[in-house]
């Protein structure tokens, strides 16, 4: 008994120190990937992901939402109904910016509403959510551009998304 106990407790620590040693030189190798890259091009992907690292770690995200946003869609010619969009949007935020969010809330209704209203029923009807999400984070991006100021979110994202 005392041997298959020996046996099983070599084992669990030969596998574990062999689990180590793989994780530890895979990392070395990622860091000389980096290196073989060039050294501009290891760089500036190294700071990419560290900044994107400081992001993710320094806080949790705030959400932040806009409900109801309601679009009229854009008539085709011949068409004799009216097409509505309602949409609730969630904004990723964290800590420091949530207030200067909150105070941006009606600014991201109104570039909502100019986005989203453009598009004809036969386009939105074929878009995901993932569409509809980067159609917004463009005109987002565009419009805090246009102001000569930063962005106080990380993106937008759809919460619920009705079209009739």
């Amino acid at each position: 008994m005392k041997l298959i106990i020996a046996f099983v407790l070599a084992l669990v620590v030969g596998g574990a120190i062999a689990g180590g040693a793989v994780w530890y030189m895979s990392k070395d190798k990622g860091d000389e990937h980096a290196e073989e890259t060039g050294a501009k091009g290891g760089k500036e992907a190294k700071k990419k992901s560290a900044k994107k690292e400081e992001k993710k770690s320094e806080e949790p995200p705030k959400y932040l939402t806009v409900d109801k946003v309601v679009i009229m869609l854009k008539r085709q010619p011949g068409d004799t109904l009216s097409h509505y969009l309602s949409a609730d949007l969630v904004i990723s935020t964290d800590a420091k910016r949530e207030k200067e969010t909150k105070e941006n809330l009606p600014m991201l209704r109104s570039v909502a509403v100019r986005t989203l209203s453009n598009l004809p029923m036969a386009t939105a009807q074929v878009m995901t959510i993932d569409q509809f999400a980067s159609e917004l984070n463009k005109a987002f991006d565009e419009a805090y551009d246009n102001e000569g100021r930063e962005k106080p979110f990380n993106e937008v994202m759809i919460g619920k998304l009705i079209i009739e």
